[in-house]
């Protein structure tokens, strides 16, 4: 089995960029901040930060072990619930790089605190953390209760038109169209969310949804 350096290991990560699963960190300077990363990685499939990379992949390497203190303080202090980060360290061109390794959670929502105590869920797309919707956090309340059935009724038909039709639609379209109130719009979605009917699209910083494709 062919087996990597430090160097070629975290050459390879930084190669494949930024993405769903992996983001670079230049420094670690603020809890509050990076407890969004962690929010985001939970909530959504997990994934990696590389702390002493910059934005353009270029090795900068940490400055300090204080670095690994924050992080485990973003994670024990200002995510709720707490979570777990698994910590290593790579020596890269005589540079120290810090992995923190986020798997998903199982008591989703996780939420991270911001510097006025508020806390706030967060989901990961693509290379970007992005504030939850209430039907993410529906989705997640609704898949915490066992035995719910999907039923079709009215509502559910209309709405599968729709996406049928026009491809995508925003909760707001969606509200309008129907005279619907956005509560119960919200819990319309999260059920066939839950379900694997439709599922969210992130495009041009708006979520829409979308019958699902997979």
């Amino acid at each position: 089995m062919k087996t990597f350096s430090d160097a070629q290991y975290i050459h390879q990560l930084i190669a494949e960029g930024e993405h769903q699963t992996q983001d670079f960190k230049f420094e670690i300077s603020d809890a509050c901040k990076i407890a969004r990363s962690l929010s985001a990685f939970s909530n959504t499939d997990g994934g990696r930060l590389l702390i002493g990379v910059k934005d353009n992949g270029k090795i900068a390497g940490i400055r300090s072990e204080e670095e690994a203190y924050m992080i485990e303080a973003a994670a024990q202090m200002y995510c709720v619930p707490p979570i777990q980060c698994r910590m290593q360290n790579y020596t890269v061109e005589g540079k120290n790089v810090l992995i923190a390794t986020v798997t998903p959670s199982d008591s989703k929502p996780v939420y991270a605190k911001d510097e006025h105590g508020k806390s706030w869920a967060y989901v990961r797309v693509k290379d970007e953390n992005i504030l939850a919707t209430p039907i993410h956090l529906m989705v997640w309340r609704q898949s915490q209760k066992a035995g719910a059935l999907l039923q079709y009724t009215q509502k559910e038909e209309n709405l599968l038109k729709m996406l049928a039709e026009e491809k995508a639609v925003t909760l707001s379209q969606y509200c309008r169209r129907t005279h619907t109130p956005q509560r119960k719009a919200e819990a319309l979605f999260a059920h066939l969310i839950r379900f694997g009917i439709i599922e969210p699209v992130f495009i041009g910083h708006k979520f829409y949804f979308q019958l699902k494709t997979t």
